[in-house]
């Protein structure tokens, strides 16, 4: 089994701990406007973007596992957000739609949100600093293979 180097476990740690500060920050500046969180905007987004989606294929893009989106859609489909409407090419699957709400929600969401991300981001890095952590991100971002 091969071990870690230290600079590869401080980098994991800090990761962790910069993705979870910043979770924790535009989750937190949603809920303070009574907002949803932004797990809930991602969806709206991808659907938004995409059309109609099954949640298959929504799990895969969004990295979610299959019973965490399961429960997340059910309280989106809940507030009037999403609809399900049955697959006509498989009788037990159906696809994800947005509602006007859903859509008004998303939009309404975004300014909250985007000040959120430079909040945590734009503002505590220089622009080349940013590009360059895109870039360094950017394997990281990819499924590990197999």
């Amino acid at each position: 089994m091969a071990m870690p180097a230290a600079t590869t476990l401080l980098a994991w740690t800090r990761l962790l701990r910069a993705a979870d500060l910043a979770s924790q920050h535009c989750a937190a500046t949603l809920r303070a406007l009574g907002l949803p969180p932004p797990e809930w905007y991602d969806v709206l987004l991808a659907i938004e973007r995409r059309g109609a989606q099954r949640p298959r294929d929504l799990q895969a893009m969004l990295g979610t596992e299959q019973y965490a989106l399961s429960r997340l859609v059910d309280r989106m489909v809940k507030a009037r957000l999403l609809t399900r409407v049955p697959c006509t090419e498989d009788a037990r699957g159906y696809l994800l739609y947005l509602t006007i709400e859903g859509r008004a929600m998303r939009a309404a969401m975004w300014p909250i949100y985007a000040e959120a991300i430079e909040t945590v981001l734009g503002a505590r890095m220089e622009d080349e600093d940013c590009a360059a952590l895109a870039q360094l991100l950017a394997p990281l971002a990819e499924p590990v293979s197999a």
